[in-house]
C-alpha cells in the first residue's frame, strides 16, 4: 500500500512538473534564445568547461577521502568511478549513476558493497553541506529574489540539523574493521547488511576527515559558480556575480530529484526565472541555461565513457544482477 501511495506521488510531482515545461516553453521565444546561443564566445565557454571539470575532479578527491579508511587507496578508481557516474546522471532520469558507481568500486576493488555505500553516503552529504552552507550564507547577506530568500529559515534549520549530524557521527564512532556480520534469512542478511553499513559510517567519521571534506566542498561550489559566471560571460548575458549564485542555488533546489535525464528542461525554466527576476532577458537567459548543461553533460559524459566504458555499456545488465543478490549474498562476478 505504502509503495502504491509513493508511486502515485512521484507521477503526480512528474506530471506537475512537465506541465510546467510545457508552459515555460510555450513562453520563450526560441529564435531569441538560438541568437544568445549563436553569438557564443567558444573560447571563454571552453574555459567553463575547464573548470567544471575541475569541480567534478574534486567531488572525486572529496570521495577518496571517505574511501581511504576502507582499503581504497586508489585515487584514480575513485575519479574512473565519479566521471562515469557523473556520465550515467546525464543519460538517466533517477539518480542511477550513484548506485553504479558504489557497484563499480565494491568490485574492482574487492571491497564489500555497504562499506562503498557507506563513504557515498558521506560523500553526498558533503555536496549537500556544501549547498545549505552557501544558501544560507547567500539568503542573510546577499539581496536575493523572494522565492530564494523564503527560504532561509529551511537552510538555516537544515544547517543546524546537519552540523548535529555530524557532531553526533564523531562522537559516537563505531570500529569500521569490526568482521562481517551475518545472518540467516532475508531479513538477517538484510539486517547485517544495515549494521555493517552503520559501522562503517561511525568508524570512517573523524573531524580531520570532515574539515577536508568541508573545505574540498567549498572548493566545488565556489568552482560551480565560476562555471555558470564564465557561461553568462560568454554568451554576453550581463549577469551580477550575486545573480550568477542566485541561479545556481535556485537550479539546485532539488538536486536529489531529476524529473528528466540530466534535469534537462527544469535546468532551464529555473535559470531563466531567476535571471528574469534580475532584470535580464528570458529568452537570453534560456540560452545560456543551454550552454551551462551542455559544457556539462557533453565533455563529463565523453570522459566518464573514456573513464570506465565498461560501467556505462553494461549498466543495465549489472544492474539486473544486482537487482537479484539479496544483501549478505555475494555478487556476480563482472
Amino acid at each position: 500500500m505504502t509503495s502504491r501511495v509513493g508511486k502515485l506521488v512521484r507521477v503526480v510531482i512528474l506530471l506537475i512538473i512537465v506541465a510546467a515545461l510545457v508552459a515555460f516553453a510555450r513562453t520563450v521565444n526560441w529564435h531569441d534564445t538560438w541568437r544568445a546561443i549563436a553569438r557564443t564566445s567558444p573560447a571563454m565557454l571552453a574555459a567553463a568547461a575547464v573548470v567544471n571539470f575541475l569541480s567534478l575532479v574534486l567531488k572525486g578527491v572529496r570521495w577518496w577521502i571517505f574511501l581511504r579508511p576502507i582499503g581504497v587507496t586508489s585515487l584514480w578508481l575513485a575519479m574512473r568511478a565519479t566521471f562515469a557516474g557523473a556520465a550515467l546522471n546525464n543519460i538517466l532520469i533517477a539518480q542511477g549513476g550513484e548506485a553504479a558507481r558504489v557497484i563499480f568500486v565494491a568490485r574492482s576493488a574487492h571491497v564489500p558493497s555497504e562499506r562503498v555505500l557507506a563513504t557515498l553516503a558521506l560523500e553526498r552529504l558533503f555536496e549537500l553541506v556544501g549547498y545549505v552552507v552557501l544558501l544560507a550564507l547567500a539568503a542573510t547577506f546577499l539581496q536575493l529574489p523572494p522565492q530564494l530568500e523564503k527560504a532561509r529559515p529551511f537552510a538555516l534549520v537544515a544547517l543546524v540539523l546537519v552540523v548535529g549530524l555530524l557532531v553526533y557521527l564523531v562522537r559516537h564512532p563505531e570500529k569500521a574493521d569490526l568482521p562481517a556480520v551475518t545472518g540467516e534469512g532475508l531479513l538477517g542478511r538484510a539486517k547485517a547488511y544495515g549494521r555493517s553499513f552503520l559501522q562503517t559510517l561511525t568508524g570512517i567519521s573523524s573531524a580531520s576527515r570532515f574539515s577536508w571534506s568541508l573545505l574540498v566542498s567549498v572548493a566545488v561550489w565556489a568552482l560551480q559558480v565560476a562555471t555558470y559566471h564564465l557561461t553568462a560571460m560568454a554568451a554576453h548575458l550581463d549577469l551580477p556575480l550575486v545573480g550568477t549564485i542566485a541561479a545556481m542555488l535556485a537550479v539546485n533546489l532539488g538536486f536529489a530529484i531529476r524529473a528528466t535525464p540530466g534535469n534537462v528542461g527544469v535546468f532551464q525554466m529555473m535559470y531563466a526565472v531567476t535571471a528574469a527576476a534580475f532584470g535580464l532577458d528570458k529568452d537570453a537567459a534560456t540560452g545560456v541555461a543551454f550552454l551551462i548543461q551542455a559544457q556539462q553533460i557533453l565533455p563529463v559524459t565523453l570522459i566518464g565513457l573514456l573513464a570506465a566504458p565498461q560501467l556505462i555499456f553494461a549498466k543495465r545488465r549489472k544492474t539486473s544482477r544486482a537487482d537479484n543478490v539479496l544483501p549478505g549474498e555475494p555478487e556476480p562476478s563482472a
